[in-house]
């Protein structure tokens, strides 16, 4: 059989991927196992992270009564910060330091899968904070070893925290969100329960589904593995290696099954079948750019996350300022697929398709517009603020966004182009509205 052309061999380039991935329960009402999950882990004494709003509803409750009914002592922490911080990051880890736990779980969105993962990592290896954070802004020191075992139970259908091997958090004093990444930051288990999304606002559904559609083409369209030089060891295979043929599958599937339902998980959350799909493909995508990466439009929304704190977005009005994760994705997106597009028009052109465009008749160079065009609809359809322009930004800010997205290197490193402080200025530009 001929190997894919995206994945030709490179003189001195990689032959091999791996795939790492976290073990996966799915299905309504499966969050009442969570107990007896918890102990066939080991665990005894368990920290469960949550946030206030969840602690409010019913999937906080079925998930500390199954804990407590397997015998489990469980100790509460719900001081989450929606984005976290590295002051949320620390106070987290004082907790989790402090409290002797075999275990945790978390039970939330993104933020709080985030929080979770990052103080089992300093409670376990305790060192200052940008110890294990990325160069070039933290020392990016490799992880020891394994953490305790951790359940992530999301109650979101957008980042895929729940199966990846970083956490995100904004570095206040520099203005800039930056993270971890390790292999031994995925979670042990990923407890996906559909129930658990049925009372997420429609602003919160749009903007976490939008992540998922953002990432998996990224992770699509992300620079092939077989480019990067092989590596003295195996153990420096990085994490994010480079899209590949198994990323490629969830990838692309994530994309048909969010651009089908999530329009509808937003306008009716009543509308169980969406929300159940969306809520997959979120897994979908997660596992994929796992292990391919993500590009431009993440690298693009360190600096749109991390330099607003004055934006309220629609069903985040009980949090602080800030800009949501997947809109500040999600407002890069179509100036970035259009500039992309140029290296591998083939495979916008199919994501583009996946996504529900029309793409027949296209030629290679109509590749970045279609995708775009596309994106941009979804985006009005859903309530998406219309650009960065929207959120507050004016091209008098350019130069601050371009600074802190330039320091994103792990991310710039999997662009299907090289990327320059001009070319993302260029975007940022671009991105200042679409409509």
């Amino acid at each position: 059989m001929a190997r894919m052309t995206y994945y030709a061999p490179t003189e001195g380039g990689e032959t091999t991927f791996t795939v790492s991935a976290t073990s996966m329960k799915f299905g309504a009402g499966c969050l009442a196992e969570l107990g007896g999950d918890a102990r066939a882990l080991g665990m005894s004494r368990v920290a469960l992270f949550t946030d206030k709003h969840v602690r409010d509803i019913p999937p906080a409750r079925t998930a500390l009564e199954s804990l407590e009914r397997a015998g489990l002592d469980v100790a509460v922490y719900d001081e989450i910060h929606v984005e976290p911080t590295d002051r949320s990051f620390e106070a987290a880890t004082d907790f989790a330091g402090d409290g002797d736990f075999d275990g945790y779980v978390s039970l939330g969105g993104g933020s709080v899968i985030d929080t979770a993962k990052a103080a089992n990592l300093y409670a376990t290896y305790p060192d200052e904070l940008l110890a294990y954070v990325n160069a070039p802004i933290g020392h990016a020191k490799p992880v020891p070893g394994p953490l305790k075992p951790h359940i992530a139970c999301p109650t979101t259908s957008g980042t895929g925290s729940e199966t990846t091997s970083v956490c995100v958090f904004d570095l206040m004093a520099e203005q800039v969100k930056t993270g971890i990444s390790s292999k031994f930051l995925r979670p042990t288990l990923a407890l996906i329960d559909p129930d658990t999304t049925r009372t997420l606002p429609a602003g919160v559904v749009a903007s976490t589904g939008f992540d998922v559609l953002t990432h998996a083409i990224e992770s699509y369209t992300a620079r092939p593995y077989t480019s990067r030089p092989q590596p003295k060891d195996p153990s420096l295979r990085p994490p994010y290696q480079g899209a590949n043929p198994y990323s490629d599958i969830g990838s692309l599937e994530a994309i048909r099954i969010g651009s089908r339902y999530l329009a509808r998980a937003v306008k009716d959350a009543d509308d169980s079948e969406a929300r159940e799909h969306l809520i997959f493909a979120a897994t979908l995508a997660g596992t994929a750019f796992g292990n391919a990466g993500v590009h431009i439009p993440h690298t693009m929304s360190y600096s749109v996350a991390g330099l607003n704190h004055t934006f309220t977005a629609s069903g985040y009005e009980r949090d602080d300022p800030m800009v949501p994760h997947g809109i500040s994705v999600v407002v890069n997106a179509p100036a970035a697929f259009r500039f992309t597009a140029e290296a591998v028009p083939e495979r916008h052109l199919k994501a583009a398709e996946a996504l529900g465009a029309d793409i027949t008749g296209a030629r290679p160079n109509d590749a970045g517009e279609a995708l775009a065009s596309r994106f941009i609809a979804m985006m009005r359809e859903s309530g998406i603020p219309n650009g960065i322009g929207a959120i507050g930004y004016t091209e008098a800010d350019i130069p601050a966004l371009v600074k802190g997205a330039f320091a994103q290197k792990r991310l710039l490193a999997q662009s299907p182009l090289d990327v320059t402080e001009d070319d993302l200025a260029a975007l940022y530009k671009d991105a200042m509205s679409y409509w």
